[in-house]
């Protein structure tokens, strides 16, 4: 009985084989056009932009061309590929500008970038195109119910170039390159003055601008301790609550002791 159920299935999928490759070596472009879309509603979308592809390259300029291209975008992003639809709804608007599907693929095509957009660690300029498209379809349909979903999409993106760049400063702290978090640091403090890092940044950077200054050779200490004392300052007069502060005030100690030794020792010589 197993057999006989597995041997009509097997005909049955060698029968439909066998029309659908009937269909896409026909020159009957209305069938073409209702078995793609059936194809498509069915989840088919391999096979149905086969026939897209046809029905498209057959009669660019009729209504059924321009279905026939919009559906082969949606095709790709049902599959996945965020690439290929990202181009077939960048070329839809092209093609065709006066449709009422224009929206939705501008919308589309920054939605193709943010698929694309890859986790925090990795390279984030897909990220940037993402927040580029995104932006553009805000700028061309400002009054769009899709703009707070819009605005939402891009907090979340930008707070994945945040956390990439918080955890460059982490690696160069833990790394013990003291100069290049210190650079880090203060650029992160300045592209994100509103972060949730924000005092652990400040923390980061007073204790590499320490250690740099200790590692310096003489004659830069003294300006590194004075900026590693203003700096620890600073953090203590933004953020007075912060847990830092009571935990760096060693910091700041053992600085002035430092430049006292160097200050003494320069009145010396």
């Amino acid at each position: 009985m197993k057999n006989h159920i597995f041997l009509v299935l097997m005909c049955i999928l060698l029968v439909g084989c066998s029309d659908y490759q009937k269909i896409v070596k026909s020159d009957d472009y209305q069938e073409k056009f209702i078995t793609a879309n059936e194809l498509f509603d069915d989840a088919k979308f391999n096979k149905a932009i086969v026939l897209f592809e046809q029905i498209y390259q057959n009669s660019p300029k009729t209504d059924q061309g321009q279905v026939s291209y919009y559906r082969l975008a949606k095709s790709y992003f049902n599959l996945k590929d965020y690439y290929m639809a990202g181009y077939y709804f960048n070329s839809f608007i092209q093609r065709y500008p006066y449709s009422d599907k224009v929206e939705e693929s501008l919308f589309m095509v920054a939605m193709c970038s943010v698929k694309n957009s890859p986790e925090f660690h990795l390279d984030q300029d897909e990220t940037n195109v993402a927040i580029n498209n995104i932006q553009q379809f805000v700028n061309e349909y400002p009054n769009s119910i899709l703009i707070d979903s819009c605005n939402h999409i891009i907090d979340n993106l930008r707070l994945k170039i945040e956390i990439k760049e918080f955890e460059m400063v982490k690696l160069y702290s833990k790394t013990e390159s003291f100069k290049a978090a210190v650079t880090a640091s203060l650029l992160f403090l300045e592209n994100y003055p509103r972060s949730k890092f924000i005092d652990q940044a400040w923390a980061m950077l007073i204790k590499n601008s320490f250690f740099l200054a200790k590692n310096s050779i003489s004659n830069k200490k003294s300006e590194r301790f004075e900026q590693t004392i203003e700096r620890y300052r600073n953090f203590a007069s933004l953020f007075p609550d912060s847990d830092f502060v009571k935990s760096l005030t060693y910091i700041e100690s053992e600085s002035e002791k430092e430049l006292n030794v160097l200050t003494k020792r320069k009145s010396e010589q």
